[in-house]
């Protein structure tokens, strides 16, 4: 693969018709095109919560927001664990989706625990398609308490498609599939045409709402 010098509106296009950019290494500073042949989806209409994770929602240990620190989101994102010694995210993919940020189309949640910023993730959203890009988490369930918000979030505001690139054990858990290429794109083309908002902001009685859908 061909190395890459993106702009934020190639990007947007590329999301359009299935394909994202991903760096092989955080110091690494290319970019490469990735479509990959089985393609990670969690339907909304069947997004699983776990009980143990509804009782951490309900307690109120963690406080979850929208919007409000986005590079710390994504620098975090990109930070190397213990667990996660190597990430994707480098430079210039800090530098694009910040840009994309500012035009409204990449959105962050945050995760707070006694303020301090304990967890997040981010994504893309284009028509009523979002695409999950990255999470992390310095709290247990942190980053799993920002995916359940930001479904709940999506499914309020008319989201249709919640890409997740990929399948891992722990997105498996709250029900994502693999769907074939030609049928992602297929469910891509009708996402990308429809009309959701993401900046409808969820009250606690919605988050509430979802939850009890879901069981």
């Amino acid at each position: 693969m061909e190395p890459l010098d993106l702009t934020p509106d190639m990007v947007l296009r590329a999301y359009a018709i299935g394909v994202f950019p991903m760096a092989e290494d955080r110091d690494d500073p290319d970019l490469f095109w990735i479509d990959p042949r089985m393609r990670g989806v969690l339907p909304l209409e069947r997004f699983h919560v776990p009980k143990r994770l509804r009782r951490t929602i309900r307690s109120g240990r963690f406080q979850v927001t929208f919007n409000t620190c986005f590079e710390d989101v994504i620098e975090g994102c990109a930070e190397a664990t213990e667990r996660r010694p190597r990430t994707w995210i480098n430079d210039k993919i800090l530098t694009l989706y910040t840009s994309l940020y500012r035009m409204n189309h990449a959105h962050s949640v945050e995760v707070w625990e006694g303020g301090n910023l304990v967890g997040g993730l981010y994504g893309v959203s284009l028509g009523a398609a979002f695409f999950g890009e990255s999470m992390f988490s310095r709290a247990r369930d942190a980053s799993k308490v920002g995916l359940i918000h930001l479904a709940a979030r999506l499914a309020r505001g008319g989201f249709t498609l919640l890409d997740s690139q990929f399948v891992t054990r722990h997105l498996q858990t709250f029900g994502a599939i693999e769907v074939p290429r030609a049928e992602y794109r297929a469910m891509l083309a009708d996402a990308v045409n429809g009309d959701a908002d993401f900046s409808r902001d969820i009250t606690s009685d919605e988050v509430e709402q979802f939850l009890r859908a879901q069981s």
